[in-house]
């Protein structure tokens, strides 16, 4: 992906907030990947949502740079943990990492999806 303008504040770096797009954007695109749509899931009554985050900033991004979004995945109970980092393609400096922790909603309620787990299932560490 690529650091657009409008992303960046007054000291020409990456707004802090905008990261949380970055990793967003990454495990909805990792979730195309396997087959599943989040807007699809939603439809059915099953919604992922983020119940915790722990985020790190390192390097700032800056305007008109390329970054390459990262992300594994493991299951601990309920909960979908993605460990995501963010490096600038130019030199793989090191920028961003973060843990989220989704759970699923099924009706509006805490439970286990299948879907999600059979989707997932090749990836989970």
């Amino acid at each position: 992906m690529e650091v657009r303008d409008y992303e960046c504040d007054i000291q020409g770096i990456v707004n802090n907030a905008n990261y949380l797009h970055y990793i967003e954007h990454t495990r909805h695109q990792f979730l195309l990947s396997t087959g599943l749509s989040f807007a699809e899931m939603h439809r059915r009554g099953v919604d992922a949502v983020v119940a915790r985050m722990n985020l790190q900033y390192k390097t700032p991004l800056r305007c008109d740079d390329v970054f390459i979004s990262r992300l594994a995945l493991r299951k601990e109970g309920l909960r979908y943990i993605f460990s995501q980092d963010i490096f600038r393609a130019s030199d793989e400096r090191f920028c961003f990492r973060s843990n989220v922790e989704l759970v699923c909603l099924i009706d509006g309620r805490l439970a286990n999806s299948d879907d999600y787990d059979a989707a997932f299932a090749p990836y989970l560490q």
